[in-house]
């Protein structure tokens, strides 16, 4: 007797399983790794992508590509989430690690397709990885905590290594100082937060400037606002959540009076209510009155006839970082006004940057902030501008806490290459065959840098083995400028270890997790999902009982 077949999923559920779907999920990350292979290294060229809404963005930043590409293959949406993981942990190196893990891929395909079992090459992988990390900690060089011009001289070289790949590398110099200069202000949590980032349209890279406390872009003001003092010494702060202008009536608001008097009293009333607040924010001693919400025209007339100074409309992170900053509190009342709410600094000014003008506290006693005011002339330049500048100090904060370096420039993953076939020799069976295709899978990111600036890379990487081969050789890596191999630490291409170490373990750990899936189970789309009148098999509108079309005989 026939047994009845059993259907366990929806019907139009798409299932793909087997080595198929397996090679097919490694095809899909190698075609994510191709777009953006070119962007590694000095000589790495840009992307631009034009989003749906028309926005145009040039970037070389892996982790901004990956997120802009909008990738719907499942399996290579890990490659997306890996590079999000090591720009969010260690801030650079997202193009690495996201042609690590194409690279791992690429290289364990073979064995999928001759049949070995996918958990036996996660495994090899695994401990491949862990031999590699171990070999980072053994030869990485510690840079001495107590000595602050070696670390500050170690840190600017970090920041240097990792913009000479980005837009503004030939102005590296320049902002790796600033960038060093910015996390050092930080206090010993290095709060990313406290570090702000103002673009101001105009003038060249080199205009741009380190502010060592507040500033953010002069608000909307209204009438009496030029009459204000713009600059004073060591001025109390006050920081407001209240409108401090008079309010419309609310829609269909009625009030019966019986004569004009009422009335009189009535807008007498509101106007008071005002003109108390004011007087109670002078007498507080404050000079510098700023508030989330809009103060209008009276108040900012009002302030100006006593030579306070006044800002509405400031932005929520802009007063929460100028609170943090100066002191204080954002008050939600004018009553109780006592001087532990408010809040000082050392000197505000009211400058003009550019096209625009900025207000500066200086000198804030309460916590270390800075802010990095860019300028340039293309919008999309300086918004490239911002996004290096976050990754170079994404990069020296980890550098100040992991004080252990390694050489750049291809150098670190050859020497581990070398380690590793090393290490294979010794081993006896497939998991022989596995690390020495991990080992060649590291060469990924000397080759690119050769490839994309113009080299004959096998050549090149000829001369990197020999140089490993021998003693002493273990910081050789390529030099772009004179197209020849180098000890890239002599030349000061220096990384934090911290980023090697995560940029490997998160490339193995994304590899491991493609090459543990062996089936994909897509769900058919649901009715609301589909376009007006159409359904899953391409049926007709007007044909009775199918998808949202009108019934059988029924007039159109």
């Amino acid at each position: 007797m026939m047994q009845p077949q059993i259907i366990l999923l929806q019907e139009g559920t798409d299932t793909s399983q087997g080595k198929g779907q397996l090679i097919s999920n490694i095809n899909a990350c190698q075609v994510v790794v191709d777009a953006i292979r070119t962007t590694l290294g000095p000589r790495g060229m840009d992307k631009l992508i034009v989003d749906k809404n028309g926005k145009t963005v040039i970037s070389n930043d892996g982790a901004t590509i990956v997120h802009l590409l909008d990738i719907v293959h499942p399996a290579a949406h890990t490659l997306v989430d890996v590079a999000k993981s090591q720009d969010a942990e260690v801030g650079d190196g997202t193009t690495s690690v996201v042609l690590l893990s194409g690279e791992f891929l690429t290289q364990a395909k073979p064995f999928v397709e001759e049949g070995l079992h996918p958990l036996t090459i996660a495994r090899s992988f695994r401990k491949a990885t862990a031999l590699a990390v171990a070999r980072i900690k053994e030869i990485a060089i510690k840079v001495k905590r107590d000595d602050l011009e070696e670390q500050r001289a170690m840190l600017v070289k970090c920041a240097a290594t990792s913009l000479s790949s980005k837009l503004i590398s030939m102005q590296k110099n320049f902002f790796s100082e600033m960038v060093v200069d910015a996390v050092m202000l930080l206090d010993e949590l290095l709060p990313l937060n406290m570090i702000g980032i103002k673009k101001v349209q105009g003038g060249s890279l080199e205009d741009s400037r380190l502010v060592s406390g507040v500033a953010f872009k002069k608000t909307f003001s209204y009438a009496g606002f030029e009459m204000q003092p713009k600059h004073y010494k060591k001025p109390s702060i006050i920081l407001l959540n209240i409108e401090l202008e008079l309010k419309s009536e609310r829609d269909n608001a009625e009030i019966r009076i019986d004569n004009v008097e009422e009335y009189q009293s009535i807008v007498d009333a509101e106007w008071t209510i005002l003109y108390e607040k004011l007087q109670k924010i002078v007498d507080s001693g404050a000079k510098v009155v700023l508030s989330k919400l809009p103060i209008g025209d009276v108040a900012t007339q009002f302030f100006a006839d006593r030579d306070v100074f006044c800002a509405g409309r400031v932005q929520d992170d802009d007063l929460k970082r100028t609170m943090k900053a100066c002191g204080g509190s954002i008050l939600t009342t004018v009553n109780d006004l006592t001087p532990s709410v408010l809040g000082t600094c050392e000197d505000f000014r009211e400058e003009q940057i550019g096209g625009e003008r900025y207000n500066l506290f200086t000198g804030c006693p309460q916590a270390k902030t800075c802010t990095l005011i860019l300028r340039g002339g293309a919008e999309q330049f300086i918004e490239e501008t911002e996004r290096s500048l976050h990754d170079a100090i994404m990069i020296v904060r980890r550098a100040l806490r992991n004080d252990s370096v390694v050489a750049g420039g291809g150098a670190i993953e050859m020497e581990l290459s070398r380690h590793l076939r090393e290490h294979a020799r010794g081993i006896a069976g497939k998991q022989q065959l596995l690390i020495s295709a991990y080992a060649r899978a590291l060469e990924i990111i000397p080759r690119q840098l050769c490839e994309n600036a113009g080299f004959d890379a096998i050549n090149m990487l000829d001369k990197l083995r020999y140089q490993h081969s021998k003693e002493g050789g273990i910081w050789y890596g390529v030099d772009i400028m004179k197209e020849d191999v180098v000890d890239n630490f002599d030349s000061f291409v220096w990384e934090p270890s911290i980023m090697k170490i995560n940029a490997l373990t998160a490339a193995s750990e994304a590899a491991c997790l493609i090459l543990s899936v062996d089936e994909t189970i897509t769900h058919a789309k649901s009715q609301q999902d589909l376009p007006p009148g159409g359904m899953p098999g391409g049926g007709m509108p007007g044909m009775g009982g199918m998808g949202g079309g009108r019934g059988r005989g029924r007039p159109m």
